[in-house]
């Protein structure tokens, strides 16, 4: 994934192997003993840079002594120093960040109903705040966080993460005590929590593994407990569901907790090649492009928040207006700020091109159409079928599976077998549109197992495509000094494409359920919602098409060209 070839460098002290985004740390010969029993090799000190980490080669080359002497240090990754059992809690704490983030989502969205009744609450508008809110600041804050943790230690920031998570679940399940607006409130910062986490967890796995089979594996595991996460959290929310509702936060607030307390000693720390050197308040400023932060969260934010009320309030309300006015004056002053001003700016625009566009559009439109599903889904099972929190759950448990299957035939598909990752792409895509028409046509009589059960099946497929082909394909399309963007990119169009799709699906379900006053209203309008969602997979597929084009038609016409450069050069020869 854009991986670095190591170069070596030969010192006085021996051959070390350099990569940007490999760690250091030496290996004692076969035939040296170790001092004190110890044998793993030393790692370095979690709170210094690389820069401040040198290998004894890089302090030769620094003393001008580049002859070559016989080599007793090697140059090996972090996963290399752990031993077995260490490795499994060091991947599983780190898998962590992705279970959790999809636990938070499917615990919310089981008993979504449950807390709508605790607050009086039963329009699909406000109800779609509970999961719209938490998927918007999850969206919104990775890229930033993604700064945060060059600057700071991606360590840190996923304990960091971790905490916050577990802090804002606690006041979630507080809000019982108060109103729905709280709860709301609550959910929005709680998902600040996951998009502190997933950017920096990615990254000390990057960091962590050399490329090859196993890194292949640990970023497949790491996708494939997002369904899991899911229904795991649908299970947990639909048991205290039974008890009390507010312990399904509360619970969730004392695993995060304990998690975050494995991780400090259990994770290594990496060295890094960025770290924030800024000796005061403006260089801070500066090396971590706040203004550029804060334009661009409060234009997201501004954004969806439009979008996400208007079904609430009507979008003639001025308020609704003049939000999405002034999100779209913040979207004009991040980019001027990201051009003209930003010396590091957070999103350089030389990063972008017309094939990361192409991308961009593709992972929007899939996962919007994966948010409008899993929202209207669930309303279709409970409201509509009348299906009880702890039978949702069976219901929905094939996803768990299909989503395993899904994480290993896509590993096979970009590994072993090669495939194109715009073709595993269009694949997605076409699971995305598959699951959405199953559903959108789905007749309430119709049993279980025929459409409801297929559709379940299919939708994983997307999901755990779609996000290992872009990065992928983001990767190979940027620099590499712009590799933790387009992983971090990703990762927000993700998320708040889930959250921007739900209020784009609440305002046709508003226009077309007259009201909601009887149960055929209100299935009328969530399939309007669907249809929309058919619409938005389908316009993701059209752009896989001219994707799959450009990327088949290039090589194509290059190999022609040089084929006809040699045919040319015989004729000139003869």
């Amino acid at each position: 994934m854009g991986t670095a070839q190591p170069s070596s460098a030969t010192g006085a002290a021996g051959d070390v192997e350099t990569s940007s985004d490999r760690t250091l740390t030496p290996r004692l010969p076969e035939n040296q003993s170790e001092k004190d029993g110890d044998p793993s090799p030393p790692l370095p000190d979690s709170a210094s840079s690389d820069e401040d980490y040198h290998t004894p080669a890089e302090e030769a080359e620094d003393q001008g002594d580049l002859a070559a002497q016989p080599s007793n240090v090697e140059s090996i990754w972090v996963a290399e120093t752990m031993s077995l059992p260490r490795e499994v809690a060091f991947v599983v704490l780190v898998c962590m960040a992705q279970f959790a983030t999809q636990f938070a989502m499917g615990g919310t969205i089981n008993i979504l109903h449950v807390i709508g009744d605790a607050y009086d609450i039963s329009e699909p508008g406000k109800l779609s705040w509970l999961i719209a809110g938490y998927s918007l600041t999850v969206g919104t804050f990775i890229l930033f966080s993604g700064r945060l943790g060059d600057a700071f230690g991606y360590k840190k920031m996923l304990l960091v993460g971790y905490a916050w998570f577990s802090l804002w679940s606690m006041v979630t399940g507080v809000s019982v005590y108060s109103n729905y607006v709280l709860h709301v409130f609550a959910r929005v910062l709680q998902g600040i929590g996951p998009a502190i986490c997933l950017p920096n967890a990615l990254a000390i796995f990057g960091a962590a593994y050399p490329p090859g089979h196993r890194k292949a594996m640990v970023f497949s595991a790491f996708g494939a407990t997002a369904p899991g996460g899911s229904v795991a959290g649908m299970l947990f929310s639909a048991g205290w569901s039974r008890v009390w509702w507010p312990w399904t936060f509360w619970g969730m607030s004392i695993g995060l907790a304990a998690t975050a307390v494995a991780a400090f000693f259990v994770i290594p720390a990496p060295p890094q090649k960025m770290r924030l050197k800024a000796r005061n308040w403006r260089e801070v400023v500066v090396e971590l492009d706040l203004p550029g932060a804060v334009t661009g969260i409060l234009a997201l934010v501004l954004i969806n928040f439009a979008w996400n009320q208007a079904p609430i309030t009507s979008w003639a309300n001025p308020a609704v207006i003049t939000t999405l006015v002034l999100g779209f004056v913040c979207v004009a002053a991040f980019f001027y700020i990201e051009v003209r001003v930003a010396k590091r700016p957070l999103l350089p625009m030389e990063a972008f091109s017309g094939e990361v566009g192409f991308v961009l559009a593709v992972v929007s439109c899939g996962w919007a159409t994966f948010g409008i599903w899993f929202f209207y889904v669930y309303q279709i099972v409970q409201e509509i079928k009348g299906i009880p929190p702890l039978l949702s759950v069976a219901w929905f448990s094939p996803v768990a599976v299909s989503g395993a299957i899904a994480a290993v035939a896509t590993g096979f598909l970009l590994g072993p077998a090669k495939f194109s990752p715009a073709v595993v792409m269009t694949m997605a895509l076409a699971a995305f549109t598959i699951g959405i028409v199953l559903i959108a046509t789905l007749p309430m009589d119709q049993t279980y197992w025929a459409q409801l059960f297929v559709c379940l099946i299919v939708m994983p497929f997307g999901m755990d495509m779609s996000f290992p082909a872009a990065t992928i394909i983001l990767s190979d399309a940027v620099k590499k000094e712009h590799q933790g963007i387009a992983a971090s990119l990703v990762n927000t169009v993700v998320n708040y494409s889930i959250s921007l799709g739900l209020g784009f699906a609440g305002t046709v379900e508003v226009h077309v359920n007259n009201g909601g006053k009887t149960p055929e209203d209100v299935l009328k309008g969530f399939r309007g919602a669907l249809y929309l969602g058919v619409g938005l997979s389908g316009l993701g597929l059209v752009f896989c098409a001219g994707f799959l084009l450009k990327t088949y038609w290039n090589p194509r016409r290059k190999r022609d060209q040089e084929r006809g450069i040699e045919e040319g050069g015989k004729e000139t020869q003869a």
